[in-house]
């Protein structure tokens, strides 16, 4: 599928995006400074920085830090704060799913691990940011949620997916007045290069292989189109709210789904 750029959509605007390294954020961060952003790409593997420096021409910093604490997100933004003068747009795209198995086989601490990795990166960068949004009179937040709200096998995962949207949905309202608009997506099920760093550090087993099959076939069924997206199909919509062509649209959360509103 071929895709579309905007000359120029971002120009004047600095955004942090997190979970730039691979997959969804990767693109986005890219794409954010082909169309004339200055970008901070923001993760916790330190190749982020030759992420970065694909782009030619522009300008863009890299910062490798790990968002599940406060004083990451914190450093994060002051990083970014720092190098570009402001910050107009956070794009808070950490998060994912680590394990895949039916509920009652999740451990205790890999109960906390998910909502660790998928909830607390985005609870803390949007407090983070916030100073620096109102010192440029405004700004723009975009979550990347799930429809993974329904869903087999991942109900921690789920948990935290639904904070993010409850986050997006609390927050707009309250910082509407502020110039502060909050919006979401909610992927489905994406295809993506094998990833450099896995979901799971420990590797799967082969009944954890089956449970993701499970889910595969689940998400694919529930799908309209029956078929997982592309990064591209998830990174555009996710560029649009962030825009300024967004500007009437706060507190929604898009499902970006093939149909499938989770």
């Amino acid at each position: 599928m071929s895709t579309t750029h905007f000359e120029g959509r971002f120009t004047g605007k600095v955004l942090v995006v997190t979970g730039a390294a691979q997959g969804i954020g990767r693109s986005v961060a890219l794409r954010a400074a082909e169309e004339g952003g200055r970008v901070v790409f923001v993760d916790r593997a330190d190749f982020v920085a030759e992420v970065a420096a694909e782009v030619i021409g522009g300008q863009t910093a890299a910062f490798t830090v790990d968002l599940e604490t406060y004083e990451g997100a914190a450093a994060a933004m002051r990083f970014a704060a720092e190098t570009f003068g402001g910050i107009d747009i956070l794009i808070n795209n950490v998060g994912g799913a680590i394990r895949m198995r039916p509920y009652g086989e999740f451990e205790p601490q890999q109960i906390d691990a998910e909502i660790r990795r998928s909830l607390m990166p985005t609870l803390y960068c949007c407090h983070t940011v916030l100073p620096h949004l109102s010192q440029r009179g405004g700004g723009t937040i975009v979550n990347v949620s799930s429809n993974a709200t329904r869903g087999i096998h991942r109900v921690p995962y789920s948990a935290a997916k639904g904070g993010v949207n409850a986050i997006t949905q609390s927050l707009a309202m309250e910082l509407a007045e502020r110039n502060i608009r909050v919006v979401a997506t909610a992927p489905g099920g994406t295809e993506a290069p094998p990833r450099r760093i896995p979901r799971n550090d420990a590797g799967d087993t082969e009944t954890e292989k089956s449970w993701m099959a499970e889910v595969v076939g689940q998400v694919k069924q529930s799908s309209f189109m029956k078929r997982y997206g592309t990064i591209e199909e998830q990174a555009a919509p996710i560029l649009f709210l962030a825009s300024d062509e967004a500007s009437y649209i706060t507190g929604s959360v898009l499902p970006v789904t093939g149909g499938d509103l989770g």
